[in-house]
Formats: structure tokens, C-alpha cells, sequence
């Protein structure tokens, strides 16, 4: 199905555009010669950009859940919540932390989950940010990003084909692919 095309308003994005994002991302993390000790990503839309992050520069990789975007199906921002634990499998929250996620919209949550880590984890001595857009009505500025998106579009992903998605749709689907 083909997608619509962007606007200002909406700006709609396919798995292999996101994919270069990722990587570009990557790439300039390590062409500001800057050296982290670990990634945390911000579950659920910073997992694939943590992961690939994490891979490329060889660090261990922390996952936070966070949750503030609830009503309108997912559209207009709540209370923010921050899980009580980080899931991390090697080392500790420490030392030098790149927190990535896909986006800074308004700003809000990236902001407070930075001012969490920091107040819950002394142990930090620095920690810079990393995304793939930055919306320009955002409060805070990511210290690496690839997009800063002057027209705040809603940005349409990939993966959210699945938000709405049930396994028998998704069970005919591939039946119909297979045909």
C-alpha cells in the first residue's frame, strides 16, 4: 500500500529511510569524537535506535520505560511516568550515559527523564542526548539529532502499523502475502 505523502503537518516515514536515520545518527555521535560509557533508550520509540547504537559502538544498553502520550490513541501528552527500574545487562548506571529515543516533540519527556537519571544516578558525570527528530516548539535541544523539524509534524513511523494491528489481522496478512 502506498504511503501519503509528507506535509508540513505529517511527515511519513518507511523502514529503510529509518534505518539510514539510525545510522546517521550513529555517525555523528562518533564523528563528534565524543566516548560514552552506555546507551539507555527510552521504550518504546528509542528501543530500535538504542539497539542499533549500542551494537555499532560495542556498549551495553540500558531500556527505560517511559509513558506519557496515553489519550487520543497516543496523540496528546499526559502525566509523565518513569519506571521505577532500568533494565541494563552488563555494568551500571555510571560514568559517561548517551540517553537516545526517535524524537523531541515538546520536549517535556525527554527533559525529564534526562533530570531523573541525573538526580537518581550520582554516579553519572555526563550525559548528552540523541535523536533522530527534534521538533522545533520542543523546550530542550538534543545535543546530537539528525532532523530539526521547523513545522512540528505529526511524524508517522513504521512500526505503528502495529499499534492498531491484532495477531488474527496480522495472521491474514501474511496469509495473503503467501498466496
Amino acid at each position: 500500500m502506498p504511503q501519503p505523502e509528507s506535509t508540513d503537518r505529517d511527515l511519513w516515514v518507511e523502514w529503510d529511510e529509518y534505518n539510514q536515520l539510525i545510522e546517521r545518527l550513529a555517525v555523528a555521535v562518533h564523528r563528534s569524537g565524543w566516548a560514552f560509557d552506555t546507551v539507555i533508550c527510552l521504550a518504546r520509540g528509542g528501543m530500535r535506535v538504542g539497539d542499533v547504537i549500542s551494537r555499532v559502538f560495542e556498549r551495553p544498553l540500558g531500556i527505560l520505560a517511559t509513558s506519557s502520550y496515553r489519550q487520543a490513541a497516543g496523540t496528546l501528552q499526559g502525566e509523565l511516568d518513569i519506571a521505577t527500574h532500568i533494565t541494563l545487562t552488563r555494568g551500571t548506571i555510571a560514568g559517561r550515559i548517551l540517553l537516545v529515543d526517535d524524537l523531541v516533540d515538546s520536549g517535556h519527556t525527554f527533559g525529564g527523564v534526562r533530570d531523573h537519571l541525573l538526580a537518581q544516578f550520582p554516579e553519572i558525570v555526563e550525559l548528552r542526548t540523541a535523536v533522530l527528530w527534534f521538533k522545533a516548539h520542543s523546550v530542550v535541544t538534543p545535543d546530537f539529532y539528525v532532523h530539526r523539524l521547523e513545522t512540528n509534524p505529526w511524524i508517522h513511523q513504521p512500526f505503528e502499523q502495529y499499534d492498531e494491528m491484532r495477531p488474527g489481522e496480522l495472521a491474514e496478512r501474511l496469509a495473503r502475502k503467501s498466496q
